[in-house]
Parts: structure tokens; sequence; C-alpha cells
């Protein structure tokens, strides 16, 4: 979900540069890198987009490493990324064959969590970058196994087989991921077994809204603004046919926070992801390059005040004097265009892990925060009686 890596950011991306060289496949792998020894194989190359973060590829013996240094972004849209050609490593002509697909699987450690990475394949054909490309949602400083099978790849033999390992909008500060293998099959589908962790599509599909069976109102939300930090917005209000009416905003120098009552679904599991609805008062924004720009970012508030009350609220109190990387999570969740005509829905999907967090309480809320120029302003709760509040729509799992 998101950032994600969005299509024609992956095509630059591919396009950059060409992978060359290979590992001959082992017993255990048709293509297998354990990374041993001092130095990166031949084969790999590794690069960055969309910003000005740096990517650095290395290797110890056992595993290697990311090392990609965020300090001199602004917009927090970059991409970094390891890729390689495997495929005179795997049997094409096997994958040609019905109800066989390419499984790619690596080990992997991060250091700051709650982050998403990525693992992609593709061709010199490829068209649609996230058709192929999975996120893997990690909570801990662990190692963990995680894998994705494709659908529908498609790949003859003298076609090139990209695979990429990715990590993307991080935040503004160093960061590194490990490494420990990374290994790539033609696999039966029918008898492969499920893949491990849990696969999430970039963007997927938003169903109705009639097939969710839980719709939560929120109960607290308000406008923060970063230049007054001091300042309580509850108050904050445009006008529809000469009355007031409460509204939240998001701009360059304003977010809205939001939290809702999940106390009764406490211990339950999410079934899928759900939807975060808004509904437009106004829109504003500019046409510019890159095409991030100009949505708004949906983010997890994972510290500050738990409790924080919408009369009284301030950037301040929220964060309880904790740098805003430690109370909101520097990796969106998703960025999404607005609905530009007043009275548009938005609808925003958020994913299992992170709805899984908000019933777990782990996550106290969601923030949302502009992704450049834009000036989008939403109907909140206490708008008449709260008939267009952002509204959370999401299903359990049946016991």
């Amino acid at each position: 979900m998101g950032v994600r890596l969005s299509s024609t950011r992956v095509r630059v991306g591919i396009m950059a540069l060409a992978a060359g060289g290979l590992l001959c496949g082992t017993a255990s792998a048709q293509f297998l890198d354990e990374f041993r020894g001092p130095t990166i194989q031949n084969g790999w190359t590794w690069f960055t987009g969309d910003g000005t973060a740096t990517n650095d590829f290395q290797q110890r013996d056992g595993y290697a490493t990311m090392l990609v240094d965020g300090t001199k972004d602004r917009a927090n849209i970059w991409w970094a990324l390891i890729k390689r050609n495997v495929a005179s490593s795997l049997a094409l002509k096997r994958l040609s064959e019905p109800g066989h697909e390419l499984r790619l699987e690596a080990r992997v450690r991060i250091y700051e969590t709650p982050r998403r990475v990525h693992l992609s394949a593709n061709t010199q054909k490829t068209t649609d970058y996230d058709e192929h490309l999975r996120e893997f949602d990690i909570t801990d400083t662990d190692w963990h196994v995680v894998s994705m099978t494709t659908r529908n790849f498609h790949a003859q033999p003298g076609d090139e087989v990209n695979i990429q390992f990715a990590i993307s909008d991080w935040g503004l500060g160093k960061y590194r991921a490990d490494i420990a293998y990374y290994k790539v099959d033609v696999v039966d589908v029918s008898t492969a077994g499920p893949d491990k962790g849990e696969p999430l599509q970039v963007r997927p599909p938003v169903p109705g809204l009639a097939t969710f069976s839980e719709k939560l109102r929120v109960v607290q939300d308000c406008t923060v603004n970063l230049q007054y930090p001091d300042l309580n917005l509850n108050d904050w209000f445009a006008v529809d046919d000469g009355k007031k009416a409460p509204v939240v905003t998001v701009n360059g120098v304003q977010l809205v926070i939001l939290r809702w009552d999940l106390h009764e679904y406490a211990g339950q599991r999410a079934a899928g992801a759900g939807v975060l609805e808004l509904t437009t008062q106004s829109m504003a924004h500019a046409i510019v390059e890159p095409e991030e720009l100009g949505q708004v970012r949906v983010t997890e508030i994972l510290g500050g005040d738990p409790s924080w009350d919408q009369r009284t609220v301030t950037l301040g109190s929220l964060s309880k004097g904790r740098p805003m990387d430690a109370v909101l999570n520097p990796q969106m969740s998703i960025d999404e265009r607005v609905a530009e005509a007043h009275g548009g829905k938005t609808l925003i999907t958020i994913s299992r892990p992170v709805l899984q967090r908000m019933l777990d309480g782990k996550t106290l809320g969601l923030a949302i925060l502009s992704l450049g120029p834009v000036d989008a302003t939403f109907y909140a709760s206490e708008y008449e009686g709260g008939r267009l509040a952002p509204t959370l729509h999401f299903n359990l799992q049946k016991h």
C-alpha cells in the first residue's frame, strides 16, 4: 500500500540501469545468493529515485546490507532498491506451462519499525510495475522470511527476469536493511504451499462500502498546526451557503489527527484491509512533478498522548515533547488523491496490518498530511451531527 513504489517511480528505476552477471543455481533454489564472502557478487545493481536519498549496498560474511541516507531529502518520496537479472538461472520454459509461477523469497531484518519492505519481479517487457510487487509490514527487529508468488508472470527464454528488494519513504534519516539470502524458483502453484509473511498489494482495489460489516465514525478529530503548535483549532470552520461548517484541513503547515473508540474490538482480528472514508468540503492543489505530489498522506499515530481531546489538543500536547518521528510513523500507510468535488468521497485503503494495530491499541489513530502543494478540507465530526464525519469501514474474522 501503498507509497509505495508507484508505477512511474519503479519504471524510472528499472530503466535506469541494466543488471548483468549471474549466480549458478543451487540444490535449494534455481537462483540463490546467500551473500557469503567479503564483497557483493557481480550482477547486483543498486540505486535510488524520486528525491535525494542515497543507497549503498555492502556485504558481510553471511548477509548484505542496504544503507540509505535520506537526510538531504525533503519530500520523503524516495525509493531505494537492489536489482538483479536472474533469467539464466531459471527454468523459463517450465514457467510458460500452466500453473507455474515465480516465487521470490528473502530473509530480511530492519531496524526501524513498523516499516514495509518490497519484493518484486519484472521483465524488459513489463509495463505495470505494481503487478508483481508485494509489500511486507514488519513490526520488530528480528529476522523475517518473506516470500511472494507471482500471478500470470510472463517470461520466456531470452527474456530478462529482474528481481528486486526495495524500501521507500521511510523518512528523512539514515536507514538500514539486512538481507541474509534472496532466492527465486519456478514453482508449481498447486504444490508450492502458502507464501511466508503477508504479501500486500501496493494499491489493492477498493471494495464497495456495503461489503464491510463494521462502520465506525471518528470520535475525536482535529486540525493541528506546525507553525502554531500551542493553538487548539477545534473551532476550525469553512462557510457553506453562508453558514459555518466545522471542518478539518490538511495543507503545508496543518495536519489532521483522527481517533476512534475501538475498545469493543479488543482481541479480535481484522479480516483484510479496511477503508477510511472522507467527505470533501473543498480542495485546491497544483499539478506538479513528480506525480506523487498533490496527494494527501495517511500515516499511523504511534506515540504521544493516547487520549487527546479535540477540544484541547494542540500539536505540542499531542507530541508531549517527543520528536514527530516518534509520534507519527514517517512511512505513510498510503498516499491518495482527494476527490475534488464539493461533497466528493475519498476512499483510502487502510492495510490489514495497520488496521490490526489499531484494533490492538498499538496504533493510536491516523494522521493526514499534505504531500506537496495541497490544501484539502474535509467535513469534521461536528458537522450535522456527524453525518459526514471521517468513517472507518472494516471486517472482522469470524470465530
